[in-house]
């Protein structure tokens, strides 16, 4: 009786063990994706990490609506030689088919006296799109 209570028991935590630490898994892999294009200057790749109709919040600029727009936002980021250090989750939260993620981010921005690091906070919400998580509003800021 007792294996049968422990075996009924891991059959009702597990599941949800799966299912809550499931978005970060996927959020923390595609994060990866995105260093990955970002400092290969693929800004097709990149933009392809976001919903079709996310949102870019860049800070002291205008918002940029939609992949294509994204696309030419991060592809003149990376034409400038800028390089993602670092991108690193501190925190993710998700219902449903939504998710936040917070974090810190190191750029390295090339400029006239050398390459400045550059080090930020972002704050992300993902949308799931079938089994995939999209980047859907994203916003940042520099310290």
């Amino acid at each position: 009786m007792k294996i049968l209570t422990t075996i009924l028991a891991l059959a009702i935590l597990l599941p949800t063990t799966l299912v809550a630490s499931e978005p970060r898994e996927h959020i923390d892999e595609i994060s990866v994706e995105f260093v990955a294009a970002f400092n290969a200057g693929d800004g097709a790749a990149l933009a392809s990490l976001y919903s079709r109709d996310a949102t870019l919040f860049p800070p002291g600029a205008e918002r940029v609506d939609g992949r294509s727009a994204i696309q030419a936002f991060w592809q003149g980021a990376m034409d400038a030689g800028m390089k993602l250090d670092e991108l690193r989750a501190t925190e993710v939260i998700s219902r449903g088919d939504i998710a936040g993620e917070m974090g810190g981010f190191i750029l390295s921005v090339p400029g006239e006296s050398g390459v400045t690091k550059v080090i930020g906070e972002y704050i992300v919400i993902w949308k799931r799109d079938g089994h995939t998580w999209q980047l859907h509003r994203d916003i940042w800021n520099t310290k």
